[in-house]
């Protein structure tokens, strides 16, 4: 940037230096982090959410940031010292042993080490959203994986043939295998539902929060039936998949129809999750706001 004769070069003030500082350090850690993520991760099926996740909490922590700004510098440098070493020494295991959901997972505190050495513990409770939110972006460990999906597949698979049976359509199952008329489909891992489960659990937190409800009791029923809105969405994905299969041929199966039926999931488990959310609003009613005293020269 040029500068007029006379005119002089405006350096933050002295107070934000170690915020400054803070953040540049953290960037040094996680850019790569996310760099990994990108080339390696987030290309695969089961983790295709990842990039929503990060965009998502970058925009929203975005859009708040000022209330971040407005709060004091109270340092909180016990807790966030603390915090920071259990983040560096997870980091640092992670990266090392090529362990992605130690790596990804040291980012929440790490994050959260930074808010606490910046704005003390109220910082911490302007980013616990973020931070709960972030950690849908962490790797499960394949054994976990492994060990959720190949439940999911069977009942899936068991719950699309009973459907079908109940609209007279000549389906058979063996394991996680469908067969109607001479074709036969296999339920893969992508088609478990995991990814969704995930993805749309992530997906109501952030609907709740924007929705600002302050019933603890309506927001946990509404988390929780999360879950069963998006296995019964991946049970209509699959079974959509086998009638076009079954009508149009397995090539129209495999084709642009599989991606098309995977926004018919989400499409249909939002419908679901905002049917939902309705029909817990006439059980769960939000305590109205409470009403502004009134000032001076107001009426009585």
């Amino acid at each position: 940037m040029l500068l007029n004769r006379g005119q002089s070069f405006a350096l933050p003030p002295a107070s934000s230096w170690p915020a400054l500082l803070i953040g540049a350090a953290l960037l040094l850690l996680l850019v790569p982090s996310y760099v990994m993520l990108a080339d390696r991760v987030w290309v695969t099926d089961e983790q295709g959410h990842g990039p929503i996740i990060l965009g998502v909490t970058l925009w929203l922590a975005w859009q708040r940031r000022q209330a971040l700004f407005d709060l004091p510098d109270a340092p909180a440098l016990l807790a966030g010292s603390v915090t920071l070493a259990v983040g560096l020494v997870l980091y640092v295991v992670g990266r090392s042993q090529g362990v992605d959901t130690i790596e990804i997972g040291a980012h929440i505190p790490l994050l959260a080490s930074a808010l606490l050495l910046t704005r003390g513990w109220a910082g911490l409770r302007w980013g616990l959203f973020f931070l709960f939110f972030l950690l849908f972006m962490v790797p499960l460990p394949g054994l976990i994986v492994q060990a959720m999906t190949t439940p999911l597949k069977i009942v899936v698979s068991y719950a699309a043939e009973w459907l079908l049976h109940l609209g007279d359509y000549p389906v058979a199952r063996t394991g996680v295998i469908l067969y109607v008329g001479q074709y036969q489909l296999l339920v893969a891992d992508a088609c478990a539902g995991l990814n969704s489960m995930f993805t749309l659990e992530a997906l109501g937190l952030l609907y709740m929060n924007l929705m600002g409800y302050k019933s603890v009791a309506r927001n946990t029923a509404l988390a929780i039936l999360v879950i069963p809105i998006a296995f019964i969405a991946n049970v209509i994905r699959v079974i959509i998949l086998v009638l076009v299969t079954y009508y149009l041929g397995d090539e129209a199966g495999q084709g642009f129809v599989h991606g098309f039926a995977g926004m018919v999931l989400f499409a249909v488990a939002l419908t679901l999750m905002l049917a939902t959310d309705k029909l817990l609003g006439r059980w769960f009613k939000e305590a109205p706001a409470p009403a502004a005293a009134p000032g001076p020269g107001s009426a009585a």
